[in-house]
């Protein structure tokens, strides 16, 4: 039985803005290990657009098959595509993400932060020093709240939907991820702000 390939109505809509607002800091590296790639719609068009860099796609076990079945459907369709790579397993919480040694000139993850506990995120912060190296950028979508705040009513009205969930997850306080950035020598280099009330922050590894 053929896997269905996933598909986000929200990632075809932010994808252009997202690799717009991205695309001056990703050319400056030649790999990037996305955290959480969910559909693979972002790492196929990123990867499609920018064909300098090596995509390297990752999610948890439920998540995997459906990454598969949607970036061998890209391949398909376009026989050079091949500089993004089938995903491995990972959960911010395993002791190793990749294999030693392995370094990436971006970490980048998109809605991710307030589908973690916050447990979780202390951890996926936790995690970069082994798999980041000198000037790695850190590239993080979503929404975010400021001193407490949030910035539109609707997302506000979506962190009271995310706790009802019961299980951790909520908008974030960028003031509580800038401080977990910093405690892993990261630096934030600039805030940018996207549509539907969302960020990309990014963040780069000190020298």
């Amino acid at each position: 039985m053929n896997t269905t390939i996933p598909f986000s109505e929200a990632c075809e809509r932010n994808k252009d803005i997202i690799l717009e607002t991205i695309k001056p800091y990703l050319s400056q590296v030649q790999t990037v290990l996305e955290v959480g790639s969910g559909t693979a719609q972002h790492s196929i068009h990123f990867s499609q657009a920018l064909t300098h860099l090596h995509w390297q796609t990752s999610d948890q076990t439920d998540y995997l098959e459906g990454i598969c079945a949607a970036i061998e459907n890209a391949k398909s369709l376009n026989s050079s595509l091949d500089n993004i790579s089938l995903p491995f397993e990972l959960n911010v919480n395993q002791a190793v993400w990749s294999e030693a040694g392995q370094h990436y000139g971006t970490i980048y993850t998109a809605n991710t932060f307030h589908i973690m506990s916050q447990a979780d995120v202390e951890q996926f912060f936790a995690g970069l020093s082994a798999v980041t190296k000198a000037a790695s950028y850190l590239v993080v979508y979503g929404p975010f709240k400021y001193n407490g705040k949030f910035t539109s009513e609707s997302n506000a009205d979506f962190d009271a939907s995310l706790r009802s969930r019961g299980v951790g997850s909520a908008i974030r306080d960028f003031e509580f991820v800038d401080a977990l950035a910093l405690e892993q020598g990261f630096s934030l280099i600039k805030d940018h702000s996207m549509p539907a009330n969302n960020q990309c922050l990014v963040w780069q590894k000190n020298t």
